[in-house]
């Protein structure tokens, strides 16, 4: 019995020996079939995963496009506040996947500032006297709390008896800034009626529009519906004045902003004049946002004030390149032809947000600070991204338009 038992533990030791010499053998060959399956398993997995993230993205991006709307319903908030739950919901992977005709990953992801430090003032308790500032808003947090925020701080200082309200013109600014950071800005509707229902009696309206454009019509078409439930509305003047006939006219609106925003300028890029910046090749270009509107005028305008003021080395340009000479195109033009090597680019808008970042100093290829480089005329190209509302100057002749009317 014991040697029939030495010989099957031989016989089976060979065998073992004979399978490891070979490299093969059966139980390998299950595991070889095993890892297959589990890696045909693993990718399913991934792909159903993949699928599951773009499918969710993609329902948070239809939930961004529905808010991104100029018109307020009574179930917008509840709308705002569905898309930021889809958004909380998303994986990381699916959060770089939200595309929509206007939704991305920047819509809720974009860290703009702390929104706490912005006042909405939408509070009531507002007494018989009231400013409301109109602006056409922000979303950029920092931005609004400095640029806008500023204005009104500004103006509630100088009128202690007076209530500062403030309104936004912008739906998607305000249904981004709600659904983002669960900060309630008044429309302007929804600010007028608050006026009424605390009832206020005597009403000012101050914009921080640049102009008399398309913003400033739709305000005033708003305001005019309301002009019964007060004993007195006034409306006071935008930042740059009455528009004027022609490109040559200009105002003492346009010349203290000239003046205010290129001394900004030189201080943020340390030089003393602009004759000192010019002497180093240096043009200041100062980007608003145009228009469409017979206003438009007022950027040719504002070009001519710089001529007046001897500014030789600053040029006026639009975003939207209206009027034609505001193009990024002819000022690249301008600027090359007038000899400068520097370039300096600095919004002409109340506030520096998405306009500010993005169209003036983006990485994308259409961005001003792009064009100015793929050019390659200019041996260097800066950006300074601050709104005029931070300027104490600017701040100083809102002020000062509201004191005018009241």
């Amino acid at each position: 019995m014991k040697r029939r038992f030495i010989s099957f533990l031989a016989v089976t030791m060979t065998a073992s020996l004979i399978f490891a010499a070979c490299g093969t053998s059966a139980p390998e060959e299950t595991s070889e079939t095993e890892t297959t399956t589990e890696t045909t398993e693993t990718a399913n997995e991934d792909a159903g995963e993949e699928e599951a993230d773009q499918l969710a993205a993609d329902a948070c991006a239809e939930l961004i496009d529905a808010i991104y709307v100029q018109d307020w319903t009574d179930d917008t908030y509840e709308k705002c506040e569905t898309a930021k739950a889809a958004w909380d919901a998303l994986s990381d992977a699916s959060k770089e996947l939200v595309e929509g005709e206007f939704a991305d990953p920047d819509y809720f992801g974009r860290d703009t500032g702390d929104a706490s430090k912005d006042d909405p003032l939408n509070q009531d308790d507002i007494g018989e006297n009231e400013i409301l500032v109109v602006s056409f808003g922000t979303s950029f947090n920092i931005s609004r709390a400095e640029d806008i925020g500023g204005i009104e701080k500004a103006i509630a200082e100088a009128n202690p008896d007076w209530s500062v309200r403030r309104a936004f013109t912008a739906q998607i600014i305000i249904n981004h800034i709600y659904a983002r950071d669960n900060e309630k800005i008044d429309n302007v509707k929804q600010a007028l009626d608050r006026a009424v229902d605390n009832g206020v009696k005597n009403l000012v309206v101050q914009p921080t529009h640049l102009m008399h454009g398309a913003e400033y019509d739709e305000l005033m078409d708003a305001v005019n519906e309301y002009t019964d439930k007060f004993d007195s509305v006034k409306v006071a003047e935008p930042l740059l004045g009455q528009v004027g006939k022609d490109a040559k006219a200009i105002n003492k609106d346009k010349e203290t902003v000239a003046k205010a925003v290129v001394a900004e300028a030189l201080s943020v890029a340390s030089y003393d004049t602009l004759d000192a910046a010019a002497e180093d090749g240096v043009a200041f270009v100062f980007m608003g946002h145009g228009t469409s509107h017979t206003a438009k005028v007022t950027y040719s305008q504002m070009q001519t004030q710089m001529y007046k003021l001897g500014y030789k080395n600053v040029f006026i340009g639009t975003v939207e390149g209206e009027p034609e000479e505001t193009s990024c195109e002819n000022v690249i033009a301008a600027v090359k032809e007038a000899g400068f090597k520097k370039v300096i680019l600095r919004p002409l808008m109340v506030v520096a947000g998405d306009h500010a970042n993005n169209d003036m100093a983006g990485d994308e290829d259409d961005s001003w600070k792009s064009m100015f480089e793929a050019d390659g005329s200019f041996d260097s190209v800066d950006c300074q991204i601050a709104g005029l509302g931070e300027i104490k100057d600017i701040q100083a002749l809102y002020v000062e338009h509201t004191k005018e009317v009241l």
